[in-house]
């Protein structure tokens, strides 16, 4: 979901665009005029980074007066569906969020769409501002494989998943907030035996494919994420962890702990469901945080997934500068904005994790709560990705899997069958 993406919240977003006039200053690319920043993200105008990044461009405007910038706000999965065609058009953007992984910026840098940053990173210090556990997402081999290579994109923010909880319906239920798997479950069926259907969730998109990952997640170590995600190893969906997720989502459902309605929803439905107070409980994204901070109108909070030392996470999104953008010094420039110390502290103070913040500048508790955990996730090597990343298309795999177990059109084993197939014929051949 990093969503991902890294798995933003946006895909009610239709497509629009509009014009802000910002600045001016270095020469473009050799086939711009230095005069035009086209611009790309995903963000909500709400969001920790939307918030942030219309900073950057007030910023970018003062540093670069003159220049125009055209700002198109993107669907999510708009941009996952048409990247590759849209890049390999004379209607690339000069700069553009897009999400990580071997799936999405890996299969982009491999087939020539993105520009190798390698020489900006060290120009600017970029590599100075991240850790080593979010720059993974940063740099691709050959293959177009995480982790090792030249640098073709920049996050500025990290994000990671959690257990998003109403405290209202909780206390009103007389629910204890879980700390162990077991007491997690047990919420579960209490909130199930007073009629409450206790997970959001949204099978067309992301977070259901996520609750999967992190089943898994919570019988797996650091070798199965790197086996699965970097083919250090060998996969096999019919292993303990694999298969544990696949009985155990279908069991939620049995029990109805998943709703079968969610086979058709999508993100922003499942999001805006807990945000309507529907549902105690949503397993998802970093990226709602700021949101929630805005719109919930009921006492909530935030814990890890009960007993698991991984989840899914990862440096957040990438800028990335497409091979056929026109103004690439304005991309650079602009990239360099998102990371000033100044940028990063409104990111911070708005429920957004940055990587370059003053400590001393987050004054909002809950902001220091949600950068603090991340930042103990990261120290441990917790960060597990998205099960989406290993191999292109298998984001719309994964979509299909677990709809099925939603609708009980499959049995676990025949998912997890479904999975290995796919995974095989996309990863890499040894």
């Amino acid at each position: 979901m990093s969503k991902a993406r890294s798995r933003t919240v946006v895909t009610a977003m239709a497509l629009a665009s509009a014009l802000l006039l910002a600045s001016c200053g270095s020469s473009g690319g050799s086939t711009g005029d230095g005069k035009t920043l086209k611009l790309w993200h995903y963000e909500g105008p709400d969001s920790a980074m939307g918030i942030a990044w219309n900073q950057a461009i007030a910023e970018f405007k003062k540093t670069h007066p003159g220049v125009k910038v055209e700002f198109e706000a993107k669907g999510f999965e708009q941009i996952q569906k048409t990247a590759s065609m849209v890049l390999n058009s004379d209607d690339a953007p000069d700069v553009m969020e897009y999400n990580k992984g071997n799936s999405t910026a890996g299969l982009l840098a491999k087939q020539g769409l993105l520009t190798d940053l390698t020489p900006e990173v060290t120009k600017y210090g970029w590599d100075k501002l991240l850790s080593p556990s979010v720059t993974t997402t940063s740099r691709y081999n050959t293959q177009g494989v995480m982790g090792s290579g030249d640098w073709y994109g920049v996050p500025n923010f990290g994000e990671y998943t959690m257990v998003y909880y109403n405290k209202d319906l909780f206390a009103k239920n007389g629910v204890k907030v879980p700390t162990t798997p077991e007491e997690f479950t047990a919420a579960l069926a209490a909130f199930k035996a007073k009629g409450i259907t206790p997970l959001a969730d949204a099978g067309a998109e992301y977070p259901a494919q996520q609750y999967l990952y992190q089943l898994a997640l919570t019988k797996a170590d650091r070798a199965w994420v790197n086996a699965y995600q970097l083919y250090q190893g060998k996969v096999d969906f019919h292993d303990a962890a694999w298969t544990y997720a696949a009985n155990t989502f279908a069991d939620w459902v049995a029990k109805g702990y998943l709703a079968k309605t969610a086979s058709g929803a999508k993100a922003e439905d499942a999001g805006v469901s807990f945000i309507s107070g529907k549902y105690p409980i949503f397993f998802s994204g970093s990226w709602w945080y700021g949101r929630f901070k805005t719109e919930n109108k009921f006492a909530w909070g935030s814990f890890l997934w009960p007993g698991s030392k991984l989840t899914l996470g990862s440096g957040g999104n990438l800028w990335v500068v497409p091979k056929k953008a026109k103004n690439k010094q304005l991309a650079y420039d602009f990239i360099n904005i998102t990371m000033k110390q100044g940028i990063q502290n409104t990111l911070g103070n708005n429920g957004g994790i940055p990587v370059a913040a003053s400590p001393t500048a987050i004054t909002d508790p809950a902001s220091k709560t949600l950068i603090e955990n991340f930042n103990k996730i990261s120290a441990a090597d917790g960060l597990a990705f998205y099960p989406d990343w290993p191999v292109p298309g298998f984001y719309d795999d994964l979509v299909s899997a677990v709809q099925k177990l939603l609708t009980g059109s499959a049995k676990p084993d025949q998912v997890l069958d479904e999975l290995q197939k796919a995974y095989d014929a996309g990863a890499p051949k040894s």
